[in-house]
């Protein structure tokens, strides 16, 4: 099985990895353009980071910013994911007929759920301790319970609602969410990628995981942002065995590797 992947444009200026490069619309059609040759096969574009230390951006300013580089990307044919948790922002992506839409709350807004079910995109349905808001810095879940129950509870609950509404359950993927998302203990995210298979197993839908340049790896490492490619793609090729899309910052060294491991028969 060779995954999806997925290019990240960060169009923000506060993101953890490269806060600030893409920001100007041309900049970030530029470095989409470039991942698009670099082998990912659809570009996330988010224009909100979601890392502890960002800032809050309102929905017209997330808009404005998605707009140029979305009409500009769709005119070269690339697939499209609009990573967001603001309706607004939703609502937008889902006038302009993306291809998947990437919520790090999971779809929480019940007022958004008759526009998804009229809508055809796949879903990304993300998990994160916290259930609403950004990442934080929370060593521990928010209750004494291991992981991967969390998790599973979170997926059950939230997909029989997606589907009561009327949303087609084959337009799902789920994401269990990945370093601060899971809390800043390294063990949450390395537990989690170990029940990948439990997960896949569980619920019969594809998975997405998106472990680039996570802080987790930077702990277990002890390497700083600029020297964690190695640990980043490590941890994907594991994760590749198993979900059917992989979120990263650098395709090129994911696709070379999995064509490697293909070529291997791995």
């Amino acid at each position: 099985m060779t995954p999806q992947i997925f290019g990240i444009v960060n169009i923000t200026e506060d993101s953890f990895s490269d806060g600030g490069r893409y920001l100007a619309a041309d900049a970030a059609i530029a470095h989409g353009l470039r991942l698009l040759e670099q082998g990912a096969d659809i570009l996330d574009l988010g224009a909100a980071a979601s890392n502890p230390w960002a800032r809050p951006v309102p929905p017209a300013t997330e808009i404005a910013r998605l707009r140029p580089v979305m009409e500009a990307l769709r005119q070269r044919g690339a697939c499209l994911c609009v990573d967001s948790f603001a309706t607004e922002t939703q609502r937008f992506a889902l006038s302009a007929s993306v291809e998947y839409l990437n919520d790090i709350q999971g779809f929480a807004d019940p007022a958004l759920y008759d526009e998804l079910a009229r809508a055809s995109c796949h879903l990304i349905v993300m998990h994160s301790v916290q259930g609403l808001g950004a990442a934080r810095t929370q060593e521990t879940p928010i209750d004494s319970r291991p992981i991967l129950p969390r998790v599973v509870e979170f997926f059950e609950t939230r997909i029989a609602r997606l589907q009561a509404a009327g949303i087609a359950r084959e337009r799902l993927i789920l994401d269990p969410g990945m370093g601060f998302f899971l809390g800043a203990a390294p063990a949450n995210s390395i537990g989690i990628l170990r029940q990948l298979p439990a997960l896949r197993a569980h619920f019969g839908l594809p998975l997405l995981v998106s472990v680039s340049r996570k802080s987790f790896l930077r702990k277990l490492t002890g390497a700083p942002l600029e020297r964690i490619g190695a640990a980043t793609l490590a941890c994907e090729l594991f994760a590749a065995r198993h979900a059917q899309h992989i979120r990263t910052h650098e395709p090129q060294p994911l696709r070379d590797a999995l064509a490697i491991q293909h070529a291997l028969g791995v």
